[in-house]
């Protein structure tokens, strides 16, 4: 069995953490599903984030460099879908209201899966992420290295993205916190519709 190159796995993982805990609409996408479904939503929008970061995490090991290179018009493409979400989003969270209530058993099961849907979409067509794994792997990736070491690094983007938005979940609901947020839902959601416009208008230039 060829041996792991750890030194490139832990640096890999160092940047996924500092990645992963930057502020930003990933964050700001799990808040609102964690505050309008409480924590089975969170945590499941915390999934479906780390899928899609893993996908991209696979992807960029395993040739998302060479599809930039080769392919540029996908990228572009993708990227475009991204600014279009990212205004979607926004104007969700603009013109959602907070309601605060009993929490229905029969739609756990569909809260989840929208919180599912909604952690996925705001990863995997997240141009900014795309990006920061091609910069970071660029660095750590070397011609030759062995398929372990690639899967390890894949995994571990995966782990590390899905555990701190799970934590993320888990710590606001039970406390104190969710319930603030709760009462000042409404300058929490549009403060957040301005954040990710901003964000969207900023990708948008540089695709200009």
């Amino acid at each position: 069995m060829e041996p792991l190159a750890w030194e490139a796995i832990l640096t890999a993982g160092t940047f996924f953490i500092l990645g992963a805990t930057s502020p930003g609409p990933s964050l700001m996408v799990v808040l609102r599903n964690t505050l309008i479904g409480g924590r089975r939503q969170g945590v499941a929008c915390a999934v479906g984030h780390g899928l899609g970061f893993g996908l991209y995490a696979g992807s960029a090991v395993f040739g998302l460099i060479v599809l930039l290179e080769q392919a540029p018009d996908v990228f572009f493409i993708l990227q475009l879908i991204g600014v279009v979400l990212l205004v979607w989003y926004g104007w969700k969270m603009w013109t959602t209201t907070v309601e605060v209530g009993p929490e229905v058993e029969e739609n756990f099961n569909l809260r989840q899966r929208q919180g599912f849907a909604e952690g996925f979409a705001i990863a995997f067509f997240n141009p900014k992420i795309a990006l920061f794994l091609v910069a970071v792997l660029a660095q750590v990736l070397e011609p030759g290295m062995g398929m372990n070491t690639k899967l390890a690094i894949g995994g571990l983007g995966m782990f590390i993205d899905t555990a701190w938005y799970v934590i993320v979940a888990l710590l606001l609901t039970g406390t104190r916190a969710l319930e603030v947020l709760r009462t000042h839902g409404g300058v929490v959601y549009r403060a957040t519709a301005i954040a990710l416009w901003v964000f969207a208008a900023s990708v948008a230039y540089g695709l200009l």
